[in-house]
């Protein structure tokens, strides 16, 4: 059981990378399965296999205790694993308790709750890359739980905060990303927040929480879906301090500032539940080329992020209208949207788009060792119109044929 989770996930991650995968693999073979493609690397990685009961793996994380005084929470976070443990099944679960034993003392006295918290300080440290965890975040009033980073050495907030998740129980519906940093902290943060359709709540299942964060940009995702993207250009002028490196954090807190406290509706123990983490990085972390027919890129008419912008071969500029990165779901995605099959369409001839991503089959992409870059859900292969290398020729989905208007390479 635990093999085979281990190398689902290793998969799963290994999808962040198939667009650069060198063609060793036999011609026609599928590498998007493969864990090959070593130009984009999980640099870090738990999936939290283990015993029930176990502690985290003490080489990945430490574990804080104590109280918080800044945000005023209720909460004490506690060593060990008596808040935080594996279940035997794969996952991490940190655990929010009632209980105010004596010796657990909080800025306002003795704490009325137990929780834990975790991060990655000293161990690992992230600069740019896929940042992800999927988890199973708890519900009712007065709960926060949060993955996050933190900019190293800490000086908050000048030294930074990534907010990559956040959720206060009385929005059950809703996560937040956010940035924060000197003159946007607290609640100055620049962020927005992503809502789950027709009232679902996020902690009914599991949900894949990201970012993709490049030099001078940072992207937020859910399930694949990205909501935000964030430049100096949102800053007005302050200071962007997140091109350097950042440290992970993983915690359940109970009340505070933002969230308010715990009220009759709210049942404990609540947990978070984490099923994995990682971090991958490498060469389309920042973005790279596509290149095909003649050595002319894959581009974004005009560079225009609008819904429903062609996407097609020009000559290889730099810009940012050509820099495309993988998510760990399979989207190809270049300023902050992905690369789409026009009303998710099947047949050949159908052209090939700039979208919102939505997690739909007309946004995932897989890349075989012959270099074609094949849409799934239709069986087709991203293709050249009318085999043309002039500049401006639109891309499209067409039967997979070998041909050099279908021959892809990344980077």
């Amino acid at each position: 059981m635990a093999a085979s989770r281990l190398l689902r996930r290793c998969l799963l991650a290994a999808l962040s990378a198939v667009l650069i995968s060198a063609g060793t693999a036999e011609a026609g073979s599928p590498t998007a399965s493969s864990a090959a493609a070593s130009a984009a690397a999980v640099t870090f990685s738990d999936t939290f296999d283990g015993p029930a009961g176990a502690a985290v793996d003490s080489s990945k994380w430490q574990i804080e205790t104590g109280d918080n005084v800044n945000n005023h929470e209720r909460q004490y976070y506690t060593s060990g694993n008596k808040n935080a443990a594996l279940d035997g099944q794969g996952h991490l679960v940190i655990t929010a308790r009632r209980e105010n034993p004596a010796n657990y003392q909080c800025w306002y006295g003795t704490c009325q709750y137990t929780s834990a918290r975790l991060n990655t300080s000293g161990k690992f440290t992230a600069q740019y890359g896929h940042v992800e965890a999927r988890m199973k975040i708890p519900r009712g009033q007065g709960m926060w739980p949060a993955f996050w980073m933190l900019g190293t050495p800490v000086n908050w907030p000048d030294s930074g905060e990534i907010d990559i998740m956040e959720n206060v129980g009385f929005e059950p519906s809703t996560v937040h990303g956010t940035i924060h940093g000197p003159g946007y902290s607290g609640s100055g943060g620049i962020g927005a927040g992503y809502s789950l359709p027709n009232g679902q709540a996020f902690a009914d299942a599991f949900h894949t929480f990201a970012v993709d964060w490049a030099p001078d940009s940072i992207t937020w995702s859910v399930d694949g879906n990205v909501y935000q993207r964030r430049t100096p250009a949102d800053l007005g002028g302050r200071t962007w301090v997140f091109n350097k490196p950042f440290f992970l954090i993983l915690n359940l807190a109970v009340g505070g500032y933002w969230p308010g406290d715990p009220d009759g509706s709210t049942a404990f123990p609540q947990q978070l539940v984490v099923d994995h983490v990682s971090v991958t990085t490498g060469d389309t972390a920042a973005g790279a080329a596509i290149r095909g027919l003649a050595g002319k890129c894959v581009d974004v008419a005009g560079a225009n992020p609008a819904n429903g912008t062609a996407v097609q071969l020009y000559d290889c500029n730099g810009t940012a209208a050509q820099q495309w990165t993988v998510g760990a779901d399979g989207t190809v995605r270049a300023l902050g949207k992905c690369l789409d099959a026009a009303s998710g369409g099947t047949a050949d001839g159908t052209p090939v788009q700039l979208y919102d991503c939505n997690g739909s089959g007309a946004q995932r992409w897989t890349v075989t060792g012959a270099h074609d870059i094949v849409n799934p859900q239709a069986d087709k292969c991203l293709d050249v119109t009318g085999n043309s290398s002039a500049n401006g020729t639109r891309l499209q989905l067409w039967t997979c044929t070998g041909g050099a208007n279908q021959k892809w390479t990344v980077g």
